[in-house]
């Protein structure tokens, strides 16, 4: 019975950030009122807030979804990157950028990134700080493997190199997400050339 109530909850809890979501890049995040998105979720606006207790913390539960979602994606490509470091590389931070209007708008992700900051104390804030070094560690796991296959320097410190890249492409997704006119092709074409810059420093 404990695991038939975890499954209920986990999936009432899906389709209540799912419904937000819809909401969120339908009308916008102001605009949307829990009151709207416990109906889109089929719940009582009591459940909805016993769940979150603000909109924020909604939006920022949205945000680890996807983080999570993505997480989930690069270790497929960790599992089999391409041999070239710069492909490789590619690879992976397609995985990330491409996932992540899946939820969210470029609006909602401006909200949300002000909102951890506001707030950084709160548990959904430091649950998007905790899945952004998840994601960190991700990107200096695959530096670790072209090291491992000869294809970058072992003398590097794969820490040091995963978090210039993550950083690198982080900062780069925060500059697309403020510009309504940026497309992904742009920020992929954009980091690709900066990512094949670090890994000539360092390539074998």
């Amino acid at each position: 019975m404990t695991g038939l109530r975890a499954r209920h909850k986990a999936d009432r809890t899906r389709r209540m950030q799912e419904a937000a979501a819809g909401l969120f890049r339908e009308a916008g995040y102001g605009a949307a009122r829990m009151e709207d998105i416990a109906a889109a979720a089929d719940v009582s606006v009591g459940t909805l807030y016993n769940y979150f207790e603000t909109k924020g913390d909604l939006l920022l539960a949205i945000v680890s979804m996807e983080v999570e979602e993505v997480l989930g994606e690069g270790a497929l490509v960790l599992a089999n990157p391409p041999a070239d470091p710069v492909e490789a590389l590619d690879a992976l931070i397609g995985r990330y950028y491409d996932h992540s209007l899946v939820y969210l708008s470029k609006a909602t992700w401006r909200t949300a990134m002000a909102l951890s900051i506001e707030a950084p104390d709160t548990p959904f804030s430091q649950r998007y700080t905790e899945l952004d070094r998840m994601l960190t560690e991700q990107v200096c796991d695959m530096i670790r493997a072209l090291q491992r296959r000869g294809k970058l320097r072992a003398d590097v410190a794969a820490p040091v190199v995963g978090e210039v890249v993550f950083n690198n492409l982080n900062q780069m997704f925060i500059e697309f997400v403020k510009s309504d006119s940026m497309d992904l092709d742009t920020l992929r074409e954009t980091v690709q050339r900066q990512t094949a810059l670090i890994v000539g420093a360092i390539a074998r």
